[in-house]
This record gives structure tokens, sequence and C-alpha cells, in this order.
């Protein structure tokens, strides 16, 4: 089932079947992960932000064993080692980047030089701008559902995708809370002409994060996760005793340092990769309510195109 019989910006630019995208997410979004969505028609992203540059190569070499589909790497732009994560790239062809936390001016032009299609993530629409004048390729807008950093406008995206799409005339990839055919429909009819999920292929059986970390966030009621370190970066996760203990230090007028204390060293690695589901810092979506049971991508992928055709003939019918 094809979900749009006439052109579509993002599966031309991307060279996809479908406008799905998987996130880049840190320790969920390895090799297998990206493969898998690749191979069921959507793109695959390797998450570079939980990757020492060597780690990266190895994924980066797998992809290229595993698929000869599109695929690309998440990588943000504070990055610890850019320089040489950019040479990766280059050495090896990779030739779709998705970039976040930082100005998309610093490196796309450098991108372009190499042939790498550059896609930005955003938050309003003040960025969104910035993105179109940097000469980005494509821009997600991603609502303050979403699981991990968040923008401290805290604008939901139902609210950013309509106003991203009125301010500038690139292709909108919408994100945040996207676990859902019915939500692929609505993100379309605001303007997108793509979706990134994170939370749902995160809790896939393909995802890197511990089984520990999918079981628990797969049991989250609808107010399991909360947005706290406002003071350091807007971050949604799950709630644990961690996380509590954060919202709850920030109440009483925590400063950053303190959160920093408090949240310790290798955080997410902690909770998602090795499942310390008390200590560990569980960085989810606020959709993860409704991401069950586990499944494999290619039936999330078959679900999702399953469900976008059910709400576009029932919304048709009305």
């Amino acid at each position: 089932m094809e979900i749009s019989a006439k052109p579509n910006r993002i599966c031309s630019l991307l060279g996809i079947k479908y406008p799905v995208i998987a996130g880049g997410m840190v320790w969920c979004s390895g090799w297998r992960l990206a493969s898998a969505v690749s191979h069921a028609g959507g793109l695959g992203l390797l998450g570079a932000g939980s990757m020492h540059p060597d780690t990266l190569e190895e994924h980066i070499l797998k992809m290229k064993e595993t698929t000869s589909l599109p695929w690309g790497v998440n990588l943000p732009l504070m990055y610890p080692e850019m320089d040489r994560a950019i040479k990766l790239l280059v050495r090896h062809h990779v030739n779709i980047v998705f970039t976040s936390a930082g100005s998309p001016d610093k490196y796309t032009s450098l991108f372009h030089d190499h042939g790498i299609k550059v896609v930005h993530v955003v938050s309003n629409t003040r960025f969104a701008c910035k993105c179109q004048q940097a000469g980005v390729d494509a821009i997600v807008a991603e609502g303050v559902e979403a699981g991990g950093h968040n923008g401290r406008d805290e604008l939901t995206t139902m609210t950013l995708v309509p106003q991203v799409r009125k301010a500038v005339d690139l292709p909108v990839i919408a994100a945040g809370g996207i676990a859902s055919g019915q939500a692929l429909l609505a993100a379309m009819a605001l303007g997108a002409e793509g979706v990134q999920i994170g939370t749902l292929f995160a809790l896939s059986q393909e995802s890197s994060a511990s089984q520990a970390f999918k079981d628990y966030c797969l049991s989250l009621p609808d107010t399991g996760t909360l947005l706290t370190l406002r003071k350091l970066s807007p971050t949604r996760m799950a709630r644990n005793p961690l996380s509590v203990q954060l919202q709850e230090a920030e109440t009483h007028g925590a400063d950053a340092a303190l959160l920093q204390q408090i949240l310790g060293e290798k955080a997410s690695k902690r909770g998602i990769f090795e499942g310390d589901l008390e200590h560990g810092e569980l960085v989810v979506g606020q959709i993860a309510s409704a991401c069950g049971p586990l499944r494999t991508v290619a039936e999330i992928m078959k679900n999702l195109l399953l469900e976008y055709s059910q709400a576009r003939s029932r919304i048709q019918s009305l």
C-alpha cells in the first residue's frame, strides 16, 4: 500500500518508499534498528550521539554490509569529536545526515560540499527560518512530546508543525508523539511531508536498548513521562526515582550544577542501555504508553501503513 500516489518531496529527497524516518536515538539506534527500518521502506538512522568515533565507524560498516537501501546518521552538533565524525561520513560515503542541538550554519555547507544531504531538527519557527537561510535540505519540526532533549519553548507537535510549514518552503518532517498511522495522517494534514518516529522504534525488538528499559516503558501509563532539567537542557524521560528526584530538586530551586550532580555521569547509558530503572535516565517520549506490545520493525511499519489507510478512508467518508 502506498501512502500517496503523488510525488512526495521527502521520499524523493531521501530515496525511500515511505516518508517514515526512525529517530537517531542514543543507545537505541544501532545498525540493527537502522537497517530494519530501511528494509521496511523507511529511512534508518544511526544514533551517533552515544557512539565514540570508532564505534560509529563499526556501525557504518555494518550498515553497508546489511543494506543497499538509503540510510543516514543522526549527528548532534555538540558531538565532542565532530571533525573526526565528519571525516568518517565522507570516507564511507554516508550521504544523509540529520543534525540537531546547534546552529545549522556551522556545517551545512561543508556537508553539501561532500554531497551529503542535511536535515536539521528544530523546535520553533525562528530556528526553522535559520535552517532555510543556512540551506538545509529539509527540516524536522519536533514537538515537546518527544523523548530526550526538547526545545525550551515547549511547543507541541500540533502547534509547531503548521507554523513551521507556513514559515518555510522546505520539506517538513513532523516529530514528537507520533506512533500510529492516525498520527501520520494528522501530521500530513498539518503540512508535514513525512514523520520522524522515535519512541515506537526505540521500543522495538531491533532497538539496542535493554529489555528492562523496553519492558518498563511499554508498561507506563499515559502520565508516565515528565519534562525536567529545564535549567540544563529540557529533557523528557520516564518517571522513575531519578527523574522524580530531579523534578523535585528543580521545583525547590536547584541550580544547573546541582541537577548535573544528581544526574551523574553516563545517566542515559545506565538507564537505556544497561537497564538501571532506578538510577538511570530513561529517555522516552510521551507516547510510550501507546506503543505496546513489543514488535519487530517490519510489524510496526505494516501496522502504521494499515492504520494510515484506515484513518484516511474514515476521514474521506465523513
